[in-house]
Formats: structure tokens, sequence, C-alpha cells
């Protein structure tokens, strides 16, 4: 895959105050270690050799999302022109999973990286003709302006860190 996408998804993530933590699959979990804030929640990561603490509850109740401080899930792909990452949903709850939480962690591997929203409403147009018809599409840190200064987390995560699985 040519660099050109991942830099620039670095340098957009970078313009919206996003956090990028590169990594292979050996060191996913040393990675991931310090970017957790218990209690934490996730679901179920689709990354061969890669899965998440025991600490982290993979079953949230509605009890256990409203304690959490931090949220994992994988992001099926990221744009890059945006800094966007998108959480496609499912049964585990990837999407409460990413909103309910101080902090959201969004890990995606670095092939799934598209150039921009042209590539990734085809990618949409392909996952909803599979079956899979729900997806959020985040950028940055939850913020409004509704009432006058900005004000993070206001409907969604107040910080956003992404995880980047280098591929081999």
């Amino acid at each position: 895959m040519s660099t050109e996408p991942l830099s620039t998804f670095e340098s957009s993530l970078t313009e919206i105050g996003v956090e990028l933590v590169r990594t292979s699959t050996e060191e996913f979990e040393s990675t991931l270690a310090p970017l957790l804030d218990a209690p934490a929640v996730g679901t179920p990561l689709p990354f061969a050799d890669v899965s998440l603490p025991a600490d982290v509850e993979t079953n949230p109740t509605v009890a256990d999302l409203e304690a959490a401080r931090t949220g994992v899930t994988a992001a099926g792909y990221g744009i890059a022109d945006y800094g966007s990452v998108v959480v496609q949903g499912g049964p585990a709850g990837e999407e409460p999973v990413s909103l309910y939480a101080d902090e959201h962690v969004a890990v995606v591997a670095a092939s799934d990286v598209l150039p921009d929203m042209d590539a990734a409403f085809d990618r949409l147009a392909e996952d909803i003709r599979g079956g899979t018809g729900r997806a959020v599409i985040a950028t940055g840190p939850s913020a409004t302006a509704d009432m006058g200064s900005l004000v993070t987390g206001a409907h969604g995560p107040m910080a956003v860190t992404v995880v980047l699985l280098e591929d081999a």
C-alpha cells in the first residue's frame, strides 16, 4: 500500500486533536495498556493475533457503558483526508462502546485506511449490499459550539486515540 494515505491520515488526525499510535500485532497489548483508563469496555477485535485484555468488559451492560472511562472498538476503515474512522455497527454493540466512554480508542488496520470520502462511500455501499448496514463515521472527539464556546464530550467521547495496526 502507498504510504500517502497513511501520511495524510496521520496529518488529518493531528489537525483534529486525535493521537495516532502505530503498533504491530506483536506489540499491540503493550501499546494498548497505557491507553486504557478503567473501567474499560470494548468489542471483540476482528484482527488476527490481536485481542483485548481480560479486564476490558466485552459484553457491557448499560451500567457498564455509563461507568466506562475508555471504550475500545475496531474501526472497519479510516478516511485519510478527514482523519475519520468508520465504526461498523453489529450485534457486539460497537456504536455504544464508541460513544459512551470519555475516551474512544479506535483500532484500524493500516491496509484499511482509505484515501478520501469517495472511497469511503464506495466501501459503505459495498458494506450495505453485503448486509452491514450500520456505521458511525467519527471525526475526532465529540464537540459542539451550539451554546457559544466549544464544549467537548457533549454527545460522545471527549478524547479519541487511533491505534494503527501496521501491516506485516
